[in-house]
């Protein structure tokens, strides 16, 4: 590892972590600290990413819940295999009764968007087949949060604050008052510094890890989950979770470099983000903050989305295929789109064809990239009475036109955010990393890779440079600690450029970088939140 690699070119609110037997990494201290626990007990990085993930749910909860979904990247014993823990459709949900209760498009919140939940799926399922502590063990510590507590961390309390206020102004109902009494008890958000806990999240945590994640799916949670959706009028049923089951998938990934940038395959955007590597991997970059580089990742990620958002759904109905995105030839179609202007994307045609995010490594060589979410803040606004489950809103995503790719069938997983990203160097794994925000998240993996690979930062300064985000047309967002210099030469191209303040508008990423030489791991982690690297 080059001396080169451990300079700050940003200004760092943290530096970049070192370790050798072990290293967690994700957006909340006690969250990472559940998950190094989980090493120190003889268990491996598979055992602490499950153990910080269920953590996360009660120690983050505007972002995640046990009513979401997840995904996983696993690198053990040799090889990098793929978990896709989303959830689809219930089958009594269609257009026709979305429509009959006065839709145009699907709702945000309440019952028309609940897809069937996969997160805790993902945590038995990575147990099953990887995990070495038993699965109740490595539940304990998010049992204990909820049972007695821990106290609220500014960013947490913030976003919270913010997303009870929204929903106390958007949704209404009698289904809605679990909701509010679970994460509003006095009629408002915990404050920084509050101690808050749910006795009735401890007891679902338990039973979940006592069943191996049985109870969830096939006993008493979901038979509560199917009594309160035929109360107030859901789609979900018990029988919709009893067939569920989380998919192992292959991964995907382009040679970026020299590097290998994998992602899970769709329904996932993660084939976004190597879209719009493969369009930029012939451009030779020579510094980050230079108004070439922008104008030319932000050109490739709106052709990236374009694609995306015309072809990815349910990999069963997608009209064109992973390889045919992926190839040279449609790479070098695209490349041609690109000019010194900004300019509106448009679909190519290929040839017939509320999240948290946590890395995990162990001294052994294993490693876990791990994302979970309720998709937006809170999900549904829908709590199972006396359970703590938050019901996510996944099927937010979906469309009501019948003629497009990603239009609402029942039994159909919907085109999802969240993505884990991984790297490798011929053989050897590099390392976990992530960029959580919904649509931000793609962008936040380019931005993050060429800044580890084209511009040789480290992990830390790779999180903290400043980002961009496309927000649709020729609209960009930059945060305001961007040059005023590419600003405005980026306006002067075209570019419609909005400065923001606002720190939770870029996302907020993990990463853990193994030195293949010395296995020495280099963590970091995000300023822009409560973020904490855990290491042994």
């Amino acid at each position: 590892m080059n001396d080169y690699f451990l300079t700050y070119p940003y200004s760092s609110k943290r530096v970049c972590a070192i370790a050798n037997k072990g290293m967690v990494a994700t957006s909340q201290p006690l969250a990472a600290q559940a998950g190094l626990d989980m090493l120190k007990k003889g268990g491996n990085a598979i055992d602490a990413a499950i153990a910080t993930a269920a953590c996360l749910t009660v120690v983050e909860p505007s972002s995640n819940g046990i009513g979401g979904d997840a995904f996983a990247l696993v690198w053990t014993n040799q090889s990098l295999y793929g978990l896709n823990a989303s959830g689809p459709a219930p089958m009594n949900l269609t257009i026709d009764e979305v429509e009959k209760r006065g839709y145009e498009n699907m709702p945000e919140r309440g019952f028309c968007p609940v897809t069937v939940p996969g997160a805790p799926s993902a945590w038995a399922a990575l147990s099953k087949r990887f995990g070495r502590l038993p699965f109740h063990e490595v539940l304990k510590p998010a049992i204990t949060y909820a049972r007695e507590g821990y106290p609220i961390s500014p960013t947490l309390g913030r976003n919270w604050e913010r997303a009870i206020e929204l929903l106390k102004q958007t949704v209404s109902g009698e289904e809605h008052e679990w909701f509010f009494r679970t994460f509003a008890p006095e009629g408002k958000a915990p404050h920084i510094g509050q101690v808050w806990k749910s006795e009735a999240m401890a007891n679902t945590l338990e039973s979940i890890a006592l069943s191996g994640g049985e109870s969830f799916y096939k006993g008493e949670l979901a038979d509560r989950i199917d009594r309160f959706s035929k109360e107030y009028g859901g789609f979900i049923r018990k029988e919709d979770l009893m067939r569920y089951e989380p998919e192992w998938v292959t991964p995907i990934n382009v040679d970026y470099k020299g590097y290998n940038i994998w992602e899970i395959p769709p329904n996932g955007q993660g084939l976004i983000a190597l879209m719009a590597l493969n369009l930029l991997r012939e451009d030779s970059f020579y510094e980050k903050e230079q108004l070439e580089t922008y104008h030319i990742q932000l050109e490739a990620m709106k052709l990236a989305f374009a694609d995306g958002e015309t072809y990815i759904t349910d990999p069963r109905d997608m009209e064109a295929k992973v390889e045919e995105l992926l190839s040279e030839e449609y790479a070098r179609q695209r490349r041609s789109c690109i000019d010194a202007s900004a300019r509106l994307p448009e679909a190519g045609k290929p040839m017939h064809s509320g999240t948290v995010y946590l890395a995990a490594a162990d001294g052994e060589g294993n490693m876990v990239s791990f994302i979970q979410s309720n998709y937006k803040d809170f999900g549904s606004a829908l709590v199972v009475p006396e359970t703590g489950i938050l019901l996510q809103n996944r099927g937010h995503n979906f469309s009501l036109d019948r003629t497009h790719v990603n239009r609402l069938v029942p039994g159909k997983k919907t085109y999802h955010t969240i993505i884990p990203g991984f790297i490798t160097k011929g053989d050897q794994p590099i390392g976990p990393f992530g960029v959580m925000g919904a649509f931000m998240q793609p962008q936040g993996h380019v931005q993050v890779a060429m800044n580890l690979i084209d511009f040789g930062l480290n992990p830390q300064a790779a999180l903290d440079a400043p980002r961009w985000q496309w927000m649709g047309g020729k609209k960009i967002m930059v945060e305001k600690s961007v040059p005023p210099h590419i600003i405005e030469g980026l306006a002067r191209k075209g570019h419609e450029v909005e400065i923001s303040i606002d720190s939770n508008e870029f996302g907020r990423g993990q990463m853990i970088w193994r030195d293949p030489q010395t296995g020495v791991f280099y963590g970091g982690t995000e300023s822009r939140t409560d973020g904490a690297i855990a290491v042994w």
